[in-house]
């Protein structure tokens, strides 16, 4: 897998990070089983997945090992080092590299509930020492 300072080449479009949830539920799975799980609730066929498939092997983001006339996918990038990495974009690029800027944003807009400040109150406490 990657790490955060070794990000993929390019970003992952939001149809691709569905198949990516997919495959970091569970990986090694063919074009098929990746499709049982996306494509009923997207309205995706199977060419659609294998499409998606393809560009994040390119992409780098996924490995394809042969199994006969198929291939497995396997995420090369972990969840944690793909979301930091994102969460770390949106932060440079919309509040100036300035956690604090979103974490205000979002509690003036009034999207964080109670129990959000609570869990960010308690997240804080733990950072310091």
């Amino acid at each position: 897998m990657t790490t955060p300072d070794e990000p993929i080449g390019e970003r992952i479009t939001d149809a691709e990070h569905a198949v990516m949830e997919a495959l970091w539920d569970r990986p090694r799975q063919t074009a098929a089983d990746v499709c049982d799980t996306v494509c009923a609730e997207r309205g995706w066929s199977l060419a659609t997945v294998k499409t998606l498939l393809s560009r994040l092997v390119q992409k780098g983001a996924l490995a394809a090992e042969p199994d006969g006339r198929r291939f497995l996918y396997t995420p090369i990038i972990a969840r944690e080092d793909y979301i930091g990495g994102e969460s770390r974009r949106l932060v440079d690029r919309l509040f100036g590299g300035r956690a604090a800027s979103l974490v205000a944003h979002l509690a003036e807009s009034e999207a964080l509930s109670e129990a959000d400040l609570d869990e960010i109150e308690a997240l804080l406490k733990e950072l310091r020492p």
